[in-house]
């Protein structure tokens, strides 16, 4: 039992997608639109849409750099380290990256007890397929297939696999919506961005998406915005791509607005959601935002307020009081944990160490350092209660 006096509730826990996890339940005639193997200069890389992906070096994830390898780095880099030597050590592919039963006995090692479960590749790749929208249907409803039958969406009532969601076409989400609530299923994950489709984007409050959110509002399941690829551009500052930009080299690396999308993109998509009055409209919806950082909230709180006072009239709430209602958030581990709470409240924070991933910690409950100067209460709330109560459905 860890210094908490209780497992606790990871709100960002990730597996490593299986080799065929995004061809088993695709169509033959359909996998050249969607996600295949090739193999190049002696290594294996998915070809999406057509185009070799780059964002992952080694998709077949074997070997596997460790959990947290970038940890010091983020912490401020204090030993003044080469990243690409901190990456450098591998091991053989875990079995509890890949199997259930194996990562129960895992968490039990790590004092969890319960985890929320996303993808890594599955939030990079509708960004490469979005101008085909049959593929990017075709893409999901294999791949969440996939999910249900390697990790399941309530294992054991601990490990809680989301199912992946695209506004690419509202009928489809909403087929997706009742086929996960028929598994019991208790959260849904999106990227941060616009719903796109062959005519282009449309905003994901617009109207035509009212049928999938009032679903949502009605069956009262969480839906997590987690980073991914949000095809954001850097206008020339820096190469495009989802990819950190730190070169191909040792040595051949430097600070990049690249480094600012993630945060950019769910920004941009939490402030539209209260723009659009989003928690008017649906006042059953909870929205949790994960991995995508939290720097922007005392801006993003400026913005509503000058919203609110500029646009008499339009907004029946206060905009940032509902925000707060409606919205938690996981911080980066390495950001400022007083800050979101400051800017939130401890109700509306909760705890998610992105294990096994390289730039997340090398142990789920190495981030009680950083809300050790928080009471008993408020610890309790952002490393367990708040996400036990975001992991139950609450009917309208």
């Amino acid at each position: 039992m860890s210094e908490l006096g209780y497992p606790a509730f990871d709100a960002d826990n990730h597996y490593y997608e299986a080799p065929d996890a995004f061809t088993r339940h695709v169509p033959v005639k359909m996998q050249p639109r969607c996600v295949q193997w090739v193999e190049m200069d002696g290594r294996k890389h998915h070809l999406v849409g057509g185009k070799i992906a780059h964002a992952v070096k080694n998709p077949t994830w074997n070997p596997i750099a460790m959990p947290g390898a970038m940890y010091e780095y983020f912490r401020g880099n204090p030993d003044n380290k080469d990243p690409f030597e901190m990456m450098r050590k591998r091991e053989p592919l875990p079995d509890y990256y890949l199997d259930p039963d194996a990562r129960l006995k895992k968490m039990d090692e790590q004092d969890l007890e319960a985890m929320w479960l996303f993808p890594t590749l599955g939030v990079l790749y509708e960004e490469l397929l979005k101008n085909d929208t049959e593929a990017v249907l075709a893409t999901f409803r294999a791949f969440n297939r996939w999910l249900d039958e390697d990790w399941g969406v309530a294992y054991k009532n601990r490990i809680f696999g989301a199912p992946y969601i695209t506004l690419a076409d509202v009928d489809w989400a909403c087929e997706e919506v009742e086929w996960a609530l028929e598994l019991g299923a208790r959260v849904l994950v999106m990227r941060p961005s616009a719903a796109w489709n062959e005519q282009g984007a449309l905003s994901p409050t617009n109207a035509k998406f009212d049928p999938f959110w009032a679903r949502v509002n009605e069956a009262g399941i969480t839906v997590v915005v987690h980073a991914g690829d949000s095809g954001y551009t850097s206008n020339g500052y820096a190469t495009d791509g989802f990819s950190a930009d730190i070169g191909k080299s040792a040595g051949d690396y430097g600070p990049s607005v690249k480094g600012f999308g993630i945060e950019r993109a769910a920004y941009d998509w939490l402030i539209t959601m209260a723009y659009g009055r989003m928690f008017e409209r649906f006042p059953n919806l909870r929205i949790a935002s994960v991995e995508n950082g939290s720097e922007y909230l005392g801006d993003l709180f400026r913005k509503l307020g000058q919203a609110k006072g500029r646009m008499r009239g339009y907004f029946k709430e206060d905009p940032g009081d509902l925000f707060r209602e409606h919205v938690w958030i996981n911080p980066f581990w390495e950001d400022d944990v007083n800050e979101v709470v400051h800017h939130m409240g401890p109700d509306r924070v909760i705890f998610g160490s992105d294990w096994p991933h390289i730039e997340g910690m090398p142990e789920p409950l190495d981030y009680l350092k950083d809300v050790a100067q928080f009471d008993d209460e408020a610890k309790q709330k952002i490393m367990r209660d708040n996400t036990r109560g975001l992991n139950e459905l609450r009917p309208a």
